[in-house]
């Protein structure tokens, strides 16, 4: 077994000061200096997208080393979830602390693509702060989720600039992570995980019954299957459990992950930071939101906490962890106010040598 010091094959390399020196500690409002916190993250091979408590997306493209900047206009509304989609065009849907959610449609210098940045705006249906969002790979549908359980699918016609709204789901319980494959939403409340199909109409509950002790456990489909019959998912549960079920919610493998915890895990070798560190930390670990991750079976799991890739690596923070998010052999970690983590098998700009 590892030692105690035993570091990960995932570490951060450098800081991203390119990143947040790009994004302005305070801006002017009126005669007030106002701060700006960084609130929602989400990442790609071309793109990191950052949120922010002034309603402004700050959005830096990875290729050009260049950050552009969208307001939502308006309201001085708070950025609470973020999500990129490259497909034909590159799209960045964005959610609010006040339920609104808008769509930019980037401009792009290739030939024959967009030319002209386009918002598109859907209001009136969340009646909360919206918590996760999720695309169809072709951009054509938008699944937006918010904290009083409502669930709204937004039909985009990028050719004609419209987007059609319309009320999906009302859960009891504030929607915590979504994903959506082959005609199924994946939908993780604080109370239940549930698999939508969007042909149907019909719901299907993870397991036979709610959790027993809510919380923001999410769950994920597996990658890399061709037809909707194929899907699976994995779904955290309390007590550091992972659920593994098929497309009709029937659970086919509980993994119990506590006796890992047992061993001696290895840790993200990270810079070290200014400022205090060991803040609240609750005495059990759980699982907490769920991707899949780089290679076949690891996992990302993460909460305000923790974030942990299994099968082999673990952070332990002081309770400030706002966003995660990952792409090819990368993890972005948005922590506090104003720090954003990058964590991998190689610098920025290398090719991964894991996979």
């Amino acid at each position: 077994s590892a030692s105690p010091t035993a570091p990960s094959i995932l570490r951060e390399f450098c800081p991203l000061y390119y990143l947040l020196n790009a994004i302005p500690a305070k801006v002017q409002r009126g005669f007030r200096s106002v701060l700006v916190y960084l609130t929602a993250l989400d990442s790609s091979s071309d793109f990191l997208a950052v949120g922010s408590s002034i309603g402004m997306l700050y959005l830096y493209c990875r290729r050009l080393a260049h950050m552009n900047k969208y307001s939502l206009e308006g309201k001085y509304d708070a950025i609470t979830a973020v999500k990129l989609l490259s497909c034909f065009d590159d799209l960045v849907a964005v959610g609010t602390a006040s339920g609104r959610v808008a769509v930019f449609h980037l401009v792009s210098p290739l030939p024959g693509r967009n030319k002209q940045l386009r918002r598109f705006d859907v209001v009136g249906l969340h009646k909360g702060s919206v918590t996760s969002l999720a695309w169809s790979t072709n951009g054509m549908k938008l699944f937006s989720g918010d904290d009083k359980g409502r669930v709204v699918f937004t039909a985009l016609d990028l050719d004609q600039g419209v987007c059609k709204p319309l009320l999906l789901l009302e859960e009891s319980s504030g929607v915590v992570q979504m994903e959506y494959s082959h005609q199924v939403l994946l939908v993780s409340t604080q109370q239940r995980s549930l698999l939508y199909c969007t042909q149907t109409q019909e719901v299907q509950q993870l397991g036979t019954k709610p959790r027993k002790s809510s919380g923001r456990f999410g769950a994920c489909f597996l990658p890399a299957l061709c037809k909707q019959s194929d899907l699976q998912v994995f779904a955290a549960r309390p007590g550091l459990r992972l659920w593994r079920s098929d497309v009709r919610g029937q659970v086919e493998d509980t993994r119990l992950l506590k006796p890992l915890f047992n061993t001696q895990v290895p840790q993200f070798e990270l810079f070290p930071r200014p400022g205090p560190t060991g803040a609240f930390r609750p005495a059990d670990r759980q699982l907490g939101l769920l991707c899949c991750f780089l290679r076949e079976g690891w996992i990302l799991s993460w909460n305000e906490y923790s974030l942990y890739v299994l099968d082999c690596v673990t952070l332990e923070s002081s309770g400030d962890i706002v966003s995660v998010s990952c792409c090819d052999n990368e993890i972005f970690i948005l922590k506090g106010d104003r720090d954003i983590i990058r964590l991998s098998n190689s610098p920025e700009g290398l090719a991964s040598n894991c996979e």
